[in-house]
């Protein structure tokens, strides 16, 4: 199977969980629920797990950061995240550049 900008694109709206910046630790951490973050996570700071991998950039678009996909690789539960192989190959591929799309909300 090739793997395209597009397939990836869709992998990383198919994560699971929520991240959370630990306010003590410094440290992100995922959950799978809102409420599992206890007092260590202002509400406020608790943002879904395909939201966090991509960051504002130029103009209305977003860059899918690899920097904010290795934190979740980091936590060794890419089953729970739902870390897909195309994910994988993204980040394989240091040799590419980081994908850059005009993101919106699709209604089905």
């Amino acid at each position: 199977m090739r793997i395209t900008s597009q397939l990836i694109c869709q992998a990383a709206d198919q994560l699971k969980g929520f991240v959370g910046l630990n306010r003590k630790t410094g440290q992100y951490i995922v959950r799978f629920s809102e409420d599992a973050f206890g007092m260590d996570v202002a509400d406020d700071g608790i943002i879904p797990t395909s939201e966090f991998v991509w960051a504002p950039g130029p103009e209305q678009t977003m860059t899918l950061k690899r920097e904010l996909i290795q934190l979740l690789l980091d936590q060794n539960i890419d089953d729970r995240i739902n870390i897909t192989e195309p994910l994988r190959v993204y980040m394989n591929r240091q040799d590419v550049p980081q994908i850059t799309a005009v993101r919106s909300l699709v209604r089905g």
